[in-house]
């Protein structure tokens, strides 16, 4: 009889914990849940309004839950996540102006003046010989103007990174390939960029090859930020114009003007559309905007799709 009563016992405490702690969840009812704080978060959670029962946020803060999930403006100097990719997308545009434009029509939208595009942005050409084919055919216009400014960057990042092998010339006699360094064994010849068939090469083939590398080199999309890369190709154009005799530069580009955008040719312009006053009367134009962060900004999407300019 004592051993009956004991597993009837057992029996009613396993049905009442089956049914307090195995609720199954089911149209109104959430269900039960075993240790709910492995699940909901006691904090605070950002843009989330929820009421957690098990939470002491609301008792404890100076400010009410519905009032911290309400969007709020940026810190100071912080880049939204995705903000040049918002700047630059894929949309196809008629000319290398209409590129540029757009782009820093983006910038002063979103408050470039106060702080520099960076960001995550998509790149969907594969590291393939068909999806080269496609970045060459298709990444036709450089989406940041030439300026002074960009240039100048875009010559420390190539020396940095390029030119140990390119060479500062870009002939493609870097120091690792050099006869002044004696234990040159490099396996590979570098590309000469003042070679014709690279002078006329598209911008979209110099940039796939700074994302995925190819033969020997390796990809540089892990060193070099969105904006970083562009500027590096316009200091490579730079550097044909040398050798071709023609010009590359804030004021004139006659080496190809489908390869980037004087900026001087869009003063007028950006006066039109940038120009504004501040609270203390001084006036600010959209000029030279240059990337100075760091960290590698790649591969990462948004919602307006591809990068780069295309026809």
């Amino acid at each position: 009889m004592k051993n009956f009563k004991n597993i009837l016992f057992a029996l009613m405490l396993a049905v009442v914990l089956y049914g307090t702690s195995c609720q199954q969840s089911g149209g109104n009812s959430t269900g039960s849940e075993f240790v709910p704080d492995m699940v909901h978060s006691v904090a605070y959670e950002a843009n989330v309004l929820t009421d957690y029962s098990l939470s002491s946020f609301e008792e404890e803060s100076v400010k009410g839950r519905r009032e911290l999930s309400q969007p709020r403006t940026p810190v100071a100097g912080t880049m939204p996540r995705g903000f040049t990719g918002g700047a630059s997308t894929g949309r196809k545009f008629s000319s290398a102006q209409d590129a540029v434009k757009h782009t820093l029509s983006a910038l002063e939208k979103y408050g470039a003046d106060v702080f520099a595009p960076n960001g995550f942005v998509p790149y969907y050409f594969e590291d393939s010989d068909s999806g080269r084919a496609q970045a060459t055919a298709q990444l036709i216009y450089n989406p940041f103007p030439i300026t002074e400014d960009g240039l100048k960057r875009g010559k420390d990042l190539y020396n940095i990174m390029c030119g140990i092998c390119h060479g500062e010339k870009g002939d493609g006699n870097g120091y690792l390939v050099s006869e002044d360094n004696l234990n040159a064994k490099y396996p590979a010849q570098p590309r000469n960029f003042l070679l014709p068939e690279y002078v006329a090469a598209s911008n979209g083939q110099y940039y796939h090859s700074i994302m995925h590398g190819i033969n020997v080199m390796g990809g540089y999309a892990d060193k070099l930020s969105y904006e970083e890369r562009w500027q590096v190709i316009h200091y490579i154009r730079a550097l044909q114009a040398k050798e071709t005799k023609t010009e590359y530069s804030a004021d004139s580009n006659t080496l190809n003007p489908d390869f980037g955008v004087p900026f001087a040719a869009l003063k007028d312009w950006a006066h039109e559309v940038g120009g504004s006053h501040n609270d203390d009367g001084d006036e600010t134009h959209l000029e030279d905007h240059g990337d100075h962060s760091e960290g590698d900004h790649s591969h990462d999407g948004n919602e307006d799709g591809d990068e780069g300019h295309g026809h």
